[in-house]
């Protein structure tokens, strides 16, 4: 089975500017990282089950921590590849787009 491109290569440009952006991702070593705070556990956990959605549709699947009742670590990396990749730059892009759909 062929990897996609997009897990096996990296625009550097756009992984600079989603980390100069201001939304709050963070490069650690091979990964990119970012927590997101909620005013509480169900507020955190349907965030989660929007990440996983999000995921799913893209197919590629990030480590969701669920921390302190009302906190979401999330960990992006290409495991195939080692290390980074426009597929954890795109999905980063994604929840950051899910993060901001109202409860309802």
């Amino acid at each position: 089975m062929a990897v996609p491109e997009s897990e096996t290569r990296l625009d550097e440009a756009a992984l600079t500017s989603l980390l100069e952006s201001g939304s709050g991702w963070v490069r650690d070593g091979n990964a990119l990282t970012k927590t997101f705070t909620f005013k509480g556990f169900k507020g955190a956990v349907a965030f989660a089950n929007r990440v996983a959605e999000a995921a799913n549709t893209a197919n590629h699947h990030p480590d969701i921590h669920l921390e302190n009742y009302k906190k979401v670590r999330i960990v992006l990396t290409t495991h195939i590849a080692h290390g980074l990749t426009d597929a954890d730059v795109d999905l980063a892009k994604r929840i950051d787009a899910v993060e901001r759909v109202p409860p309802g």
